[in-house]
């Protein structure tokens, strides 16, 4: 063992983690069903999770020419990894190293591979596919990591599995997809192998919402039911950007069978349509696409239905180990965005409200018919 890897860690917070995500990778590889022609990746120990945690935190708080590192550690072989590239001579997992190697991998979809040779960790190249239930180590920024699992269908969007910032440490809970009045978005983040997948409508809404996140803006996306013009009693005359015919794009890619929708060429058709719908949601005002992903308007304004009382509270959970749902006013949750956003599902309630702060958090407004009350899901913690 190397240095490094048998000091006692300063990092508490990747001891605390790695014996839940030990857990979390051995269950999944043992319920994970039959793949022809495609292995699974090798399930981490607890000793692993912790040194890998543990490197990656510290090189995380350090700089290289006044940039952050922004890297991802996959635990795989190099014989696993798919079109590799290899180093000639491995290097040793120690955040100086790691900061160094960031610049050259911190574009999106490129992973730094590790692994064990005589009982030490180190990092053997750089790869792009990685096998299913793949354990990754996102370092997003200084001191925020996400622990990640890649999923059967390669395009999805990797599922959580625990967030750590700084000491604390956030452990995705699985069972919120399983609670009543879950939304599909979020059934679709927490759901860790779907028949929806990428080809899902939940799924479409993850990518819509990871795009939003994205641009750093903040936005407003409302999700209507197609056919119906309700919702146009909660929105302010004129719409500065009303869209006839609506854009249909996106629901044209939807239309598609399963089997069209499992080709790379569609993949990237939808990625760009998302793109093209989340990128409006960073014009001020509300961004509007039916449930059939229609596009409807965009910088709408959004008011209360006549005759509908302003929401007065909102129940917030997070599905993470341990929260419990408060009720608190809306304007808790944040301000003009959460408060107007909070209004509209209030006052329709078949509609959706997705919403992105500038600071990362995101938060998915729906009706609950059991709490009798609108429901805000904290997803931030999914979308990392």
């Amino acid at each position: 063992m190397s240095a490094y890897e048998t000091k006692d860690t300063a990092y508490a917070a990747a001891r605390e983690v790695a014996a839940t995500v030990e857990e979390y990778f051995a269950r999944h590889r043992a319920e994970a069903p039959e793949l022809e022609g495609e292995e699974l990746a090798p399930a981490p120990d607890a000793e692993t999770i912790e040194a890998v945690v543990d490197a990656a935190f510290w090189a995380s708080l350090r700089r290289e020419e006044g940039h952050s590192p922004r890297i991802s550690l996959a635990y795989l072989p190099p014989d696993d990894a798919a079109h590799p590239l290899l180093f000639e001579r491995p290097i040793p997992l120690d955040p100086g190293f790691l900061t160094r190697l960031a610049p050259a991998v911190e574009r999106p979809g490129i992973h730094l591979g590790v692994w064990r040779r005589d009982g030490e960790l180190y990092v053997w190249g750089a790869v792009r596919a990685i096998p299913y239930l793949c354990f990754v180590l996102e370092v997003v920024e200084p001191g925020l990591l996400v622990v990640k699992s890649r999923r059967r269908e390669e395009f999805s969007k990797y599922a959580n599995v625990a967030v750590l910032h700084g000491e604390q440490v956030r452990v995705v809970d699985e069972s919120s997809a399983s609670l009543p009045d879950c939304p599909a978005l979020l059934s679709s983040l927490l759901s860790f192998d779907s028949s929806t997948s990428w080809v899902g409508s939940g799924n479409m809404l993850v990518q819509l919402a990871v795009s939003m996140r994205a641009h750093g803006r903040g936005g407003s996306l409302l999700v209507v039911p197609a056919g119906s013009e309700a919702w146009r009693g909660s929105i302010l005359r004129p719409i500065p950007y009303s869209v006839a015919p609506s854009f249909t794009a996106l629901a044209g890619l939807m239309r598609q069978d399963e089997g069209a929708r499992r080709e790379v060429a569609w993949q990237e058709a939808v990625l760009r349509a998302v793109d093209l719908v989340g990128g409006l949601t960073a014009v001020d005002g509300a961004t509007i696409i039916t449930d059939r992903y229609e596009l409807l308007a965009f910088g709408a304004k959004i008011g209360r239905a006549e005759g509908s009382p302003p929401v007065a509270q909102v129940i917030a959970t997070e599905p993470v180990v341990g929260n419990q749902g408060v009720v608190v006013p809306p304007a808790q949750l944040g301000a003009t965005r959460h408060l107007s956003a909070a209004q509209f599902v209030h006052d329709q309630h078949d509609a959706l409200a997705l919403v992105a702060s500038q600071d990362g958090r995101f938060t998915v407004f729906a009706w609950s018919p059991c709490e009798g009350m609108v429901h805000a899901h904290r997803v931030d913690t999914l979308l990392l």
